[in-house]
C-alpha cells in the first residue's frame, strides 16, 4: 500500500542498514500496517452503497481515471526519461513507477479536499486489479529502449495482497456505515486524524532511515519532483475536457498523480541485483516524498480557500454548509459541471423538470 511505501523502500537497500536500522525498519512496518488498516477502514465508513453502485453502472469517472493511470502516466514516464537522458537503470525505475496503479494516499487526501470518496476508492480498487494486466503491457511497449521486457518480473502475489488489504477494510467500513451510521462518523474522525499521523511518520522515517538514498543525479531528483505534479495536472485537465464536476476533477487528478510506490519498489527488488538497485530504488523514494509534500500542500491550500469562503458567507448571513454550494453551475447534458469547489448535486431530467 502506498502509505507504507516509503518504509518498504528499505527492502531494496538492506545492505545499507545496520542492525538498529533494520530493527527500526521492521518496527515501523508493523506500526504502519496497523495504522494503515485503521485509516482504510475509516475511509470505508464514508462509502454509501447506493453511490458506489452508481459508479459501477455509470463508470465515466472510473474510465477517465483508468485512461489517465495507464495511458498518460506511462507515456509521461517514458518522455521524462528520454528528455532528461537518465541512465538506463534509472529510466527503467521511472518507467515502472509510471506503470504502477494508484495508491491509497489519494483516498486520504480526497477526503481532506472534499472529493468524491466513492469514486476515489472505486478507482484505487479497479486500477489495482487492471494493473495486473496493464503493468506488464505498458512495460512491454515502453521498456524496449533500455532493457528486454522479460527481465522484469511482475509480483502478482504482492498485487493480490495489496488488493485484499485494501478491499477487506473498506468492505468492513461500508458495512459499519450501513448498519451503524452514527458510529461510522466517529470512526471517520479518528481515522482522518490517524491518516495525518501516518503521513507524518512516513515522511520522517524516509528522511532518517534512508539518508544515503539521496546521493543521486540531479536529473532524477527533478523528474521525481515534477512527475507526480504532471500526473495530477494531466488528470485534472482531461477531467475538465470530459466535462466532469469539480469534485470529480479533484478526485481523478489525485488518483492519477498518486502512484503505488510500494509496488514499484517490490518490482525493482524482485527483478534486479543489489548493485543495480543502488541506482534504481532512489527514484521511488524521491517520487513518494514529492507526492507526499504536494498532497499536503494541496490540502493546506484547499482548507485555506474553504475557510475564506466560509468566512465570507458568514458575513453575508449564509450558513457554512451553503458556502461551498453557492457557486453557479452549467448543465452539459451529462450532469452539472460545477463552477467552484462544492459537493455535486443531482440533476433532474428534462422530463421531470417539465412535470
Amino acid at each position: 500500500m502506498l502509505n507504507s511505501s516509503l518504509i518498504e523502500v528499505g527492502h531494496a537497500s538492506n545492505t545499507t542498514l545496520d542492525g538498529l536500522g533494520m530493527t527500526l525498519h521492521q518496527a515501523l512496518n508493523v506500526i504502519l500496517t496497523i495504522l494503515l488498516a485503521l485509516v482504510v477502514f475509516a475511509l470505508g465508513c464514508t462509502v454509501e452503497i447506493g453511490k458506489l453502485w452508481t459508479h459501477v453502472r455509470r463508470p465515466w469517472g472510473v474510465l477517465i481515471g483508468i485512461l489517465c493511470q495507464f495511458g498518460i502516466m506511462p507515456l509521461t514516464a517514458f518522455l521524462l526519461a528520454q528528455a532528461f537522458a537518465v541512465r538506463p537503470l534509472q529510466a527503467v525505475a521511472i518507467l515502472i513507477m509510471g506503470c504502477c496503479p494508484g495508491g491509497t494516499i489519494s483516498n486520504i487526501i480526497t477526503y481532506w479536499i472534499d472529493g468524491d470518496m466513492d469514486l476515489s476508492i472505486t478507482m484505487t480498487s479497479v486500477s489495482t486489479v487492471i494493473g495486473m494486466g496493464m503493468m506488464p503491457l505498458c512495460l512491454l511497449v515502453y521498456s524496449r529502449s533500455w532493457v528486454e521486457t522479460g527481465s522484469i518480473r511482475i509480483p502478482y502475489s504482492n498485487i493480490g495482497i495489496t488488493l485484499i488489504s485494501l478491499v477487506v477494510p473498506v468492505a468492513c467500513g461500508v458495512f459499519v456505515n450501513y448498519k451503524w451510521p452514527k458510529a461510522a462518523k466517529i470512526i471517520l474522525r479518528v481515522g482522518s486524524a490517524v491518516g495525518c499521523l501516518l503521513l507524518l511518520i512516513v515522511g520522517i522515517a524516509s528522511a532518517v532511515l534512508y539518508r544515503g538514498s539521496w546521493n543521486t543525479d540531479v536529473s532524477i531528483v527533478i523528474v521525481g519532483v515534477i512527475f507526480p505534479m504532471i500526473g495530477c495536472a494531466a488528470g485534472f485537465t482531461i477531467s475538465i475536457i470530459m466535462r466532469q464536476s469539480w469534485q470529480r476533477c479533484r478526485t481523478i487528478a489525485l488518483e492519477t498523480g498518486a502512484q503505488n510506490v510500494h509496488l514499484c519498489t517490490t518490482v525493482l527488488q524482485l527483478s534486479f541485483s543489489p548493485e543495480e538497485l543502488v541506482h534504481m530504488f532512489t527514484f521511488p523514494l524521491i517520487y513518494g516524498s514529492s507526492q507526499l509534500i504536494s498532497c499536503l500542500l494541496l490540502v493546506t491550500v484547499y482548507q485555506i480557500y474553504k475557510r475564506i469562503a466560509t468566512c465570507k458567507s458568514s458575513d453575508e448571513s449564509v450558513s457554512p454548509d451553503q458556502a461551498l454550494q453557492s457557486c453557479p453551475s452549467v448543465n452539459t447534458g451529462q450532469g452539472e459541471v460545477n463552477i467552484g469547489f462544492e459537493h455535486d448535486t443531482p440533476v433532474q431530467s428534462s422530463a421531470n423538470q417539465e412535470t
